[in-house]
């Protein structure tokens, strides 16, 4: 009698380790069965998602073939069922498992929006329209409709974000991206600004912000800027207009098809500095740093002038007949290119 127990035991014991390691080996095919994806794939995980539901999240997309011993999982991973929320990227490479860690371990997938310095608020809201990923929560508002939303109390919204790359994740909006670069763009001008020079004729950031973005339009050569500040800067001092292209076609608008005409300069336009003194009401494009450091630190210089040298840069004059004779010479290279 106390065999044929000692056997049932022996045979029990048989079986249920042949049953444990079935199960263990089919739970094993499941984790590690690679994701049925061709490509890198998002996957966005909503709050309270439990742990089972992400795999059933993975199967109805067809990424993985269910299992009956999927509801095991989170038994034999407990490590895997810390689920956070969130959109991350899953990779053809990787096999479930390895997945479910990666959403674990791993941040969210970021993108990223770069506007470059130049650019004008129309640009910018041209790229907002065109960003993955990004709610475009401002795509039926006006100007002034964003101004408020963001708090800022001014009707016009054109060099009050810093011109550089931002990093959004999913669900994420353009007034969300424009919130964090209009405060990096105060940040960086109140900085500038208590470290300005001396008798600068500028008196608000306002005003340095709209020096900072004509210097902007005027030169991509960065070590250019600090020497067409001085130029502007010494104009700005004697009262001498600042008779600039970039704002005369600003304040064109629509109008602008190319090419600026002598009448066009001297159309009146609250832009158009050939026609007023001083700076223009807003600035006309958005800056970066540089731009803004070069308009309250200046070079100090006697220059009045400058115009295209034909090579990327400018020659600097500091009377009327030498500038003439810069002019002549551009024009020179110019017909000699034709």
């Amino acid at each position: 009698m106390l065999k044929k127990i000692i056997t049932l035991c022996v045979l029990f014991v048989v079986l249920a380790s042949a049953g444990l390691f079935y199960v263990w080996n089919q739970l094993n095919s499941y984790m590690n069965q690679p994701l049925q994806i061709e490509e890198p794939t998002l996957i966005t995980i909503k709050s309270g998602t439990s742990f089972n539901s992400l795999l059933r999240q993975f199967e109805n997309s067809q990424w993985v073939d269910a299992s009956e011993f999927s509801r095991l999982a989170s038994r034999a991973h407990p490590e895997l069922t810390k689920v956070k929320a969130g959109t991350f990227e899953l990779q053809p490479s990787q096999t479930l498992q390895q997945a479910l860690v990666s959403l674990v371990n791993g941040s969210q997938i970021e993108f990223s929006i770069t506007f470059v310095e130049g650019s004008t608020f129309k640009d910018w809201r041209a790229q907002f329209d065109k960003a993955p990923h990004l709610i475009h929560s401002t795509k039926n508002m006006t100007e002034a409709d964003i101004a408020q939303a963001l708090n800022i109390d001014r009707e016009k919204l054109e060099g009050l974000f810093l011109a550089e790359t931002y990093r959004y994740t999913v669900g994420m909006s353009d007034l969300d991206v424009m919130q964090r670069a209009h405060k990096q763009l105060n940040k960086v001008l109140n900085e500038y600004w208590a470290q300005r020079q001396d008798d600068l004729p500028l008196k608000t950031p306002y005003q340095a912000l709209t020096l900072a973005s004509i210097i902007e339009k005027e030169t991509a050569v960065p070590e250019e800027r600090p020497l067409v500040s001085s130029v502007f800067v010494n104009r700005l001092k004697i009262g001498m207009r600042l008779q600039t292209d970039p704002t005369v076609i600003y304040g064109m608008g629509e109008n602008y098809d190319g090419n600026i005409r002598k009448r066009d300069l001297r159309t009146p336009t609250p832009y158009n500095t050939y026609t007023i003194y001083g700076l223009t009401p807003t600035p006309i494009a958005m800056v970066g740093e540089e731009a803004i450091a070069a308009a309250v630190n200046p070079d100090d210089s006697n220059y009045l002038y400058f115009v295209a040298s034909g090579h990327g840069g400018h020659v600097f004059s500091k009377n009327l007949k030498d500038h003439n004779r810069a002019v002549q010479a551009y024009l020179r290279k110019l017909r000699a290119q034709q």
